[in-house]
């Protein structure tokens, strides 16, 4: 039975002299915590849990088993690497604040607005250029839907789909990431302008996608699903969600190492949605900061999902900006650098409010002694 070791941030500070300097910097970011909670598993066990702060951390992590110590020193490091910026074609994208990727779909069938653009060209060159406009930093392009029951698309008819949308998108100057499963997908997708691969699968439906990314040298999102056949949100049986969450995207994260993926590479996605209930998506929401002890930039897509309509006495999908924007706001305080939406002007405006927010409270020396 193997152990491992989680350390999760459980307070967390408007500024770093708010706590006196007793606070870290989450990922390079604006976001500081200054409360942690080391966790030990057993198996599917926990069998301990030690809170402690900034200063009483080094004692903490001494006393873990042997074989746990190197592990919490590396998620100890993680929780304050600074991750460098994206640099993709003409287009820098920064970690060091929160940064908003559009949701471009070109599919019959996706759980929000599916057909809108698919069909109609015009629809979604005036929908991509309105979402650059409004301030996003990347658009994602995607060409299947992988909604609860959706069919898989063969791969022709998906290239289809994504290739126009990303010629017409890259003529706009924009970062652009492809949505897909599948090698042949990422290549012709790649070949007509897109910079980053994200794959639901976290590399695991195409066998050859591994090798595929690696060889490319672009950027990749690894997202936590539990299927990794037709249907991603197959066999989500899990002894503790966070937990395990934590540990799957942790291995293929490994796996993308071995396989010759630069760590600078390799961006990270909880799977909100993706094969959980409404309490394990809850759960994970809550647990958000707990990701950067991976050591990678993290995205959180949460917009417009069935959480949401769970939560809003049923609400459809294009009435959950409230919810959206909520969640997405949940994201920035926890330090994720994506925030992959539908609504992009009003999740910006979120941003830019947040981010004023945070800019006060961290030049704010007015309660300190002189």
């Amino acid at each position: 039975m193997s152990n491992s070791v989680y350390i999760r941030p459980i307070a967390l500070a408007g500024s770093p002299q708010s706590e006196e300097g007793e606070a870290i910097r989450l990922a390079g970011g604006m976001v500081y915590a200054s409360r942690f909670a080391v966790i030990v598993r057993e198996g599917d066990k926990v069998v301990s849990r030690v809170r402690c702060g900034v200063a009483e951390m080094p004692e903490v992590l001494g006393a873990l088993p042997d074989e746990l110590g190197d592990e919490g020193e590396a998620q100890w490091a993680n929780l304050t690497l600074a991750h460098p910026p994206l640099e993709l074609g003409a287009r820098t994208v920064r970690m060091d604040q929160p940064q908003v990727v559009g949701i471009l779909n070109v599919t019959p069938d996706s759980f929000s607005d599916g057909g809108a653009f698919m069909d109609d060209p015009e629809a979604m060159r005036e929908q991509a250029a309105a979402m650059c406009e409004g301030g996003a930093a990347m658009i994602d392009i995607g060409g299947e839907s992988t909604r609860p029951s959706a069919k898989e698309v063969w791969e022709g008819d998906e290239i289809a789909r994504v290739v126009p949308a990303i010629e017409a998108v890259s003529a706009m100057g924009a970062a652009i990431s492809i949505d897909t499963r599948k090698v042949g997908v990422m290549e012709a997708a790649l070949q007509a302008g897109a910079h980053v691969v994200n794959d639901v699968s976290a590399l695991r439906h195409d066998p050859r996608s591994l090798a595929f990314v690696a060889d490319r040298g672009v950027p990749v999102i690894l997202m936590h699903a539990p299927g990794d056949g037709p249907n991603p949100h197959e066999g989500g049986d899990y002894a503790n969600v966070v937990l395990d969450v934590f540990d799957a995207l942790k291995e293929r994260r490994d796996a993308a190492l071995e396989a010759g993926i630069a760590a600078r590479n390799i961006l990270l996605d909880p799977g909100i949605g993706f094969g959980k209930t409404l309490a394990e998506n809850l759960a994970l929401i809550n647990a958000l900061p707990l990701f950067h002890a991976l050591g990678h930039p993290l995205m959180l897509g949460a917009s417009r999902k069935r959480m949401i309509g769970a939560l809003s006495n049923e609400a459809p999908a294009h009435e959950r900006l409230g919810g959206s924007i909520a969640l997405a706001v949940k994201g920035m305080e926890a330090g994720y650098q994506l925030l992959r939406v539908h609504d992009v002007t009003e999740t910006v405006q979120a941003r830019n409010v947040w981010r004023g927010l945070r800019d006060a409270a961290l030049t704010d020396f007015g309660e300190l002694p002189t």
